[in-house]
């Protein structure tokens, strides 16, 4: 049993990253779908590059060779981007050589502050579970926080926060406050199409992305991979064991 001195804290981007940048490891959720990308471009073997800004994506890509610039701001793939935000478009590519350089509305600046403040992972519907199981013991406190996709803490980021916290509360770490107890409560356990009632699943009907919708339920839970941000790059942990910190 962990000692109830750890704790976990679910809570969203847009007002309250402030509130862990002392002394927690914060888990950067975004289903919807920066971090579904990520993780996907990784897993494939791409290396990828998170980008805060469309102005610190070319920055970065400067400095690369034959950079892949995939993302999107506000809905919209930028100009001289030759890939939008979505995952299942970047699965079907064959030159994984390229390194990927990715930019987001909501998913990669939350990455971006996340990283200057500690420790910093990658969760998504693909390794959530995974995630929790490995990060259990090596952090004392942690802060599982969802990207605010326009504000909102939207429905499937809810679910993963809470599927990687059940994980934690279930290992013996304290949720932090009431709303983390709910939202385990609420999502831990709920079932892979629970969250479908999200403005983003909306979105993604309404601009007819189903392609990406029907990539993120067809790899739920799939990777047992630790995705971690590393100056600026997002990589796969290596690490076998760990003291907690």
């Amino acid at each position: 049993m962990v000692p109830a001195y750890r704790t976990v804290a679910i809570d969203c981007y847009r007002d309250t990253l402030g509130r862990f940048t002392s002394g927690y490891a914060i888990v950067a959720v975004d289903v919807v779908r920066a971090m579904t990308t990520a993780v996907t471009a990784v897993a494939l073997g791409r290396r990828c590059f998170a980008a805060p800004t469309v102005v610190a994506a070319l920055r970065r890509a400067a400095r690369l060779e034959r950079p892949l610039l995939v993302g999107e701001v506000g809905g919209d793939m930028p100009a001289g981007f030759e890939l939008g935000n979505s995952p299942a478009e970047l699965a079907r590519r064959t030159d994984v050589d390229r390194p990927m350089v990715l930019v987001s509305s909501s998913g990669t600046p939350l990455l971006d502050h996340a990283g200057r403040s500690g420790p910093t992972y990658l969760a998504c519907f693909r390794n959530s579970r995974y995630l929790g199981r490995w990060l259990a013991g090596r952090h004392r406190r942690i802060a599982v926080l969802g990207a605010a996709s326009r504000g909102e803490f939207r429905e499937e980021d809810q679910m993963c926060c809470a599927q990687v916290a059940a994980v934690l509360v279930a290992a013996g770490y304290a949720p932090q406050d009431r709303t983390t107890a709910e939202l385990v409560e609420r999502w831990g356990d709920a079932p892979a199409d629970a969250w479908l009632g999200s403005p983003s699943v909306t979105y993604l009907r309404r601009t007819g992305q189903l392609e990406d919708l029907e990539f993120i339920l067809r790899h739920m839970h799939d990777l047992s991979d630790v995705f971690q941000l590393q100056y600026g790059e997002v990589v796969t942990v290596v690490e076998t064991a760990g003291a907690a910190a």
